[in-house]
């Protein structure tokens, strides 16, 4: 309604004030009583216009007419202290008292009353808010100081239910079309990781309307909350993190109804914990990008150093330490036990351990520092020679039987009519025997190229070792008029699982070598035992020996070990290595070892049948 007129605006003002206002004239008659002093002291404006108020305690008579006293002579007077009501009951008032003015001259006294109590609530409020932003800033500092992200969500469902007097509250993620609660407080850890659709649930809800916190108090029976016995009110916020949603903090209250303060608290939080988050995100990434690049680094075969701008290592991995020999401890801070190459060039060095490195370089422009990357290439190097040596080797091997098959065979063809009979055979069988070692030579290299690419097939079954055993050393004795062969077999050597071929061949390898390697000849001693769930033959020759250092070498390809003389015994080199493979490929193993009194014992081990099946095919 508009006033018409200053009477009108006055009386509006006084009827619409909060506080009791009361004026009087010099006399202390009432002239004027709003609403809010008939609420407050319980008398009608009727009652006591035209006449004193009685609310003044008598004893405190004195003291109210020296504060008007006061008002008259020198202004406005505050003041703590009591009032009458009605009913006879005291109220605790603050009273602020002005001089009513009409021109230059004080015609009265307003006052207006309020409840002291309404001073402590306003102060407990603003130090409450005061406590408030101090926690919250204590939060706040707390939660962006942790960065593994488990523990950040759960910080922050336990800093909400603290913040706004909460009984209860949660932390949820938004995966695409679906929530899922990753963090309680107060609540069942079972309800952890349960999900929900976000189109039926508050948070849809709240991000439909634009807003970024929101009060529910209806129809929370059928939520997941609803395990908070006595549930009252859901006040929840979204925490954006990049400028999009990534999930809701849900405040729960079962005792009390919850008010805009707690509002502007979770939404503050929510605000906060979008940040925290994002914090904790980067973090977790750069942390994943750290580990994989230290798993890669770990873990890689090749040898890494990272040096700084003077070439000092600051990192050294662990394959770097087993190609090199030398420990992270013994080069770090120092130079790299071998010299670098430029930056986009190779260099393939030898180290005093023997091993072959080819080590390339890159400079991260950056930093300043170089990352250095170095393999094993011995292998590689030992393989060029051996290939070097075996193309060396075949040639000889090859051209002596053929030039003496071409010679006998140009002999036969321009004197056949001009020989005689033993003159033609002893031709003939020179020229068999040569094609025959073609044979063996050309089987030998076939075996050894299959051996090399995993292809030798062998056929499992249960043989008589002691058989095949036999037949590779009848006859053995009248090939050589130097050499002296015993055989030593238990008449219970129990059956092998294996092949018999295959072993065949490496009996017939071994003894070939044996008589080969003893040019002087000597006693050749086969024997043959049960051991465990093994049979073992061995073959001793007494002649040049292996040297210590080269008892695994001689199973390589295309390595014989130099005796002085290494071209007397022919060969390629071959031999060693195919009989290993034939072994392992039945199950088996072969090795070298010094025989007592000098020579070499070859040891061949199979699988006994009985150890898989029985002892009989």
């Amino acid at each position: 309604m508009r006033a018409e007129s200053d009477d009108d605006l006055a009386s509006a003002v006084l009827a619409s004030s909060p506080n009791a206002v009361v004026a009087l004239d010099r006399d202390q008659t009432v002239l004027a009583w709003n609403p809010a002093a008939e609420r407050m002291f319980g008398w009608a404006a009727g009652d006591v216009l035209g006449r004193r108020a009685p609310i003044v305690p008598a004893e405190l008579a004195a003291e109210h007419n020296a504060v008007l006293e006061r008002v008259r002579t020198g202004g406005q007077v505050s003041l703590r202290t009591k009032r009458f009501r009605r009913d006879g009951t005291l109220l605790d008032v603050r009273v602020d008292t002005s001089p009513l003015l009409q021109g230059n001259s004080v015609v009265g006294y307003v006052s207006m009353y309020h409840l002291t109590q309404q001073d402590e609530d306003a102060r407990l409020r603003v130090a409450r808010r005061e406590r408030l932003v101090r926690r919250l800033t204590d939060v706040v500092g707390d939660i962006n100081a942790e960065l593994d992200l488990p523990a950040v969500l759960d910080r922050i469902a336990a800093s909400l239910t603290e913040l706004t007097g909460a009984d209860a509250g949660g932390f949820v993620l938004i995966e695409g079309e679906r929530l899922r609660l990753v963090s309680v407080h107060q609540l069942p850890e079972s309800l952890k990781d349960t999900t929900s659709e976000i189109r039926n649930s508050l948070v849809g809800k709240l991000l439909r309307t634009g807003k970024t916190v929101m009060l529910e108090s209806h129809g929370l029976g059928d939520l997941v909350w609803a395990q908070l016995p006595g549930l009252h009110t859901i006040a929840l916020g979204v925490a954006a993190v990049g400028g999009r949603p990534y999930g809701a903090l849900y405040a729960l209250f079962a005792n009390r109804k919850a008010g805009h303060v707690e509002l502007e608290l979770l939404e503050l939080l929510a605000g906060h914990a979008g940040i925290a988050v994002g914090n904790a995100m980067a973090y977790q990434d750069a942390v994943r990008q750290r580990a994989h690049e230290r798993a890669v680094f770990d873990a890689s075969a090749d040898g890494i150093a990272v040096l700084d701008e003077d070439g000092r290592v600051l990192q050294w991995n662990p394959a770097a330490a087993e190609l090199t020999a030398y420990s992270a401890e013994a080069v770090l801070g120092g130079p790299p036990p071998f010299p670098l190459p430029q930056p986009g060039e190779k260099l393939t060095f030898q180290m005093e351990t023997g091993r072959w490195l080819d080590v390339v370089s890159a400079c991260i422009e950056e930093t300043g520092e170089v990352v250095v990357d170095f393999r094993d290439v011995t292998t590689a190097k030992e393989l060029e020679e051996a290939k070097d040596l075996f193309l060396a080797m075949t040639s000889h091997e090859l051209r002596t039987p053929i030039t003496i098959v071409g010679g006998f065979a140009s002999t036969l063809d321009a004197r056949w009519d001009k020989l005689g009979d033993a003159e033609r055979r002893s031709a003939v069988h020179t020229i068999a025997e040569r094609a025959r070692s073609l044979g063996q030579l050309i089987d030998h290299l076939l075996l050894g190229s299959r051996a090399g690419a995993d292809e030798l097939a062998v056929r499992m079954e249960a043989f008589d070792l002691a058989e095949r055993v036999r037949a590779a050393t009848l006859g053995l004795p009248v090939l050589s008029d130097r050499h002296s062969v015993e055989v030593v077999i238990p008449g219970t050597l129990p059956f092998v699982r294996g092949d018999a071929l295959a072993t065949d061949i490496i009996l017939g390898q071994l003894l070939e070598n044996a008589f080969k390697y003893s040019p002087k000849g000597g006693l050749i001693t086969v024997e043959a035992w049960a051991e465990e769930d093994k049979v073992v033959v061995v073959v001793d020759d007494e002649g040049v020996g292996i040297a210590a250092e080269h008892r695994e070498r001689i199973f390589e390809r295309f390595v014989q070990v130099d005796s002085g003389d290494r071209r007397r015994f022919g060969g390629v080199g071959l031999g060693l290595y195919i009989v290993r493979s034939l072994a392992r490929a039945q199950g088996g193993e072969v090795s070298a070892h010094p025989r007592p009194g000098g020579g070499t014992r070859i040891r061949l081990a199979l699988d006994r049948a009985s150890s898989i099946g029985s002892d009989t095919p």
